[in-house]
């Protein structure tokens, strides 16, 4: 009797405690969507039909691509007439070809922006358009500042048909077709862990000043991949040239930013025009610190890979296995590479095997 006492005098006092953690629950879930509300539902779809939140930039319902609809990109690379270019455009061409019409893919046409100043021998291979390289000098040994004066010189002689452009680079292999990832005005980018606009404001403001905003404005990109709308290119491209050209005169800025100075000079030209991009970590992967390929769309092989011959990563020292860009300077790499030993990741094994693959159907492989 005690007993069923005690639990009838506490079942009002449940039944209370159970109503009130119904309504905080109840009212937790109006206010959260009340707030999505707010904010124009800030989320995008990702490549497969699926909903996500972009972790640093989301994107207003809005302004999302409308259901099944195609709108192809050009894609449009920077390079040189040095062998080192010569080779890795070559590739990275071959797979355009190959991943152009598969299903899932919108890329539209493809054009080399060579900007060595005079034709070469991958005309007839490769659709090119020459453009002047910067005046004798002025880029003081940093062949990258000839990248934002060459897609100023392209944009105002070519005529692209597509709205979009993807910048792209010699050293980017197509690994699965490309979808335009950007949506209306905000173009997509794939963030890079080591462009960091918070921990240089210093050196920042002095190309970004107070009165714009938030130095949180600059997204921690670089011109490339991003996919873009070609009129939002057009204003930017000639800010990102002379933005990157005031950051090569300033000794600080030069020697604070280096290699990659003129990805910051990008950054900063777009949020001057109050451009921002949805960030996506799925645009690339770059072996070998990224070690599944999943749903990523290219890869950059930017990054020396070097193993044991037990598949252990020896990076900083030359591997027993290796495949490293910058062994091959003065000319192609050789056809049949050798594949890593077991135990390497799939990102690396896929790498050589593409590499393999074009090395052995492009035609005169060997010519420099």
């Amino acid at each position: 009797m005690v007993e069923r006492k005690a639990m009838g005098r506490a079942s009002p006092l449940l039944l209370i405690l159970l109503v009130l953690g119904f309504f905080f629950a109840t009212y937790n879930l109006i206010t959260m969507i009340i707030h999505n509300r707010s904010v124009g539902t800030w989320m995008h779809d990702d490549s497969n039909g699926g909903v996500f939140f972009d972790p640093v930039i989301e994107m207003p319902v809005y302004a999302k691509k409308p259901k099944n609809a195609k709108i192809s990109f050009h894609v449009a690379l920077t390079a040189t007439d040095a062998p080192y270019s010569k080779w890795q455009c070559r590739i990275m061409y071959y797979w355009y070809k190959k991943k152009k019409d598969l299903p899932g893919s919108e890329m539209g046409g493809f054009t080399r922006i060579l900007h060595s100043g005079n034709p070469d021998n991958l005309m007839d291979e490769i659709p090119t358009v020459v453009v002047d390289p910067l005046p004798a000098g002025l880029d003081r040994g940093y062949i990258v500042l000839n990248r934002p004066w060459a897609f100023v010189q392209w944009l105002e002689k070519a005529t692209i048909e597509e709205e979009y452009i993807l910048m792209a680079e010699p050293d980017h292999i197509f690994i699965n077709p490309l979808p335009n990832l950007a949506h209306g005005g905000y173009p997509a980018a794939f963030p890079f862990f080591y462009i960091k606009p918070a921990d240089n404001e210093k050196i920042i403001r002095k190309f970004y000043p107070e009165e714009k905003g938030p130095v949180s404005n600059i997204d921690p990109i670089g011109n490339s991949p991003v996919i873009i709308k070609k009129e939002l290119l057009e204003k930017i491209a000639p800010t990102w040239m002379n933005v990157s050209l005031k950051m090569k005169d300033d000794q600080e800025t030069d020697k604070t930013f280096g290699w990659v100075l003129e990805m910051y000079a990008y950054a900063v030209a777009s949020a001057l025009h109050g451009v921002q991009h949805i960030l996506r970590k799925d645009f690339m992967l770059q072996p070998p610190w990224d070690r599944e390929i999943g749903k990523k769309f290219i890869i950059h092989y930017t990054y020396g890979c070097d193993y044991n011959l037990k598949g252990e990563l020896t990076y900083g020292k030359i591997g027993e296995w290796r495949f490293d860009k910058r062994s091959y300077l003065r000319g192609p790499p050789p056809k049949n590479l050798p594949l890593p030993p077991p135990g390497v990741p799939e990102s690396v094994v896929n790498l050589v095997k593409m590499v393999n693959e074009a090395t052995a159907n492009i035609p005169n492989w060997d010519t420099e």
